[in-house]
């Protein structure tokens, strides 16, 4: 008898929420948005992790003065994986380069017109900027979502850019009716 993974649907557009037993540093406690996934791997930005810097500063390496209507926000630690490279995920589509519709109404742009136009009020009203990304290889995510170490849920436009960071794990648990608070560590163990 051969230890086969079941087949998982693709979770593009899904959140992944880590249950209390994923205790990976970078992992633990988080909420990752799915902005790829197929049978060659996946790819996602973690939602709720503060990077420890703020857009502005962002803004002043890159020469980058913003206007008057600039808002501040922090830089999310969107995962372990190209660390050095910014994400911004969005909801107005834009004429930015290298954007890509992740669902209908999301998109992800890797490009600095993007960062341009939203330090000038000019870019996407509701917009995360990461630095770094998760990423997962050839049937990775199946086998540590078999392994109980990931809940799947819908997407949220409150979870996604309007909540508090330390909110959005229990929020997005929430969307399919579970209190991720009330589950135990050493679910799925024997």
């Amino acid at each position: 008898m051969t230890n086969q993974i079941p087949e998982i649907t693709h979770l593009d557009n899904q959140f992944l929420v880590a249950m209390p037993q994923l205790q990976d540093k970078t992992f633990s406690q988080s909420v990752t948005y799915m902005c790829e996934h197929d049978d060659d791997g996946a790819f996602g930005l973690v939602i709720n992790k503060a990077l420890g810097v703020n857009l502005s500063q962002i803004f002043v390496q890159l020469n980058i003065t913003p206007g008057p209507e600039f808002v501040d926000q922090p830089v999310l630690a969107g995962g372990p994986v190209h660390i050095d490279q910014g994400f911004i995920l969005h909801k107005e589509k834009g004429d930015w380069k290298h954007s890509s519709a992740i669902s209908e109404e999301i998109y992800l742009t890797t490009s600095l017109d993007v960062l341009d136009a939203i330090a000038n009020g000019e870019g996407p009203e509701e917009f995360l900027v990461t630095l770094g990304c998760a990423s997962w290889g050839a049937g990775q995510l199946e086998q540590e979502m078999a392994a109980n170490s990931w809940l799947s849920s819908d997407v949220s436009d409150e979870v996604l850019f309007h909540l508090p960071l330390a909110a959005r794990v229990s929020a997005a648990a929430q969307t399919i009716g579970i209190d991720i608070n009330l589950l135990s560590p050493d679910i799925g163990h024997a």
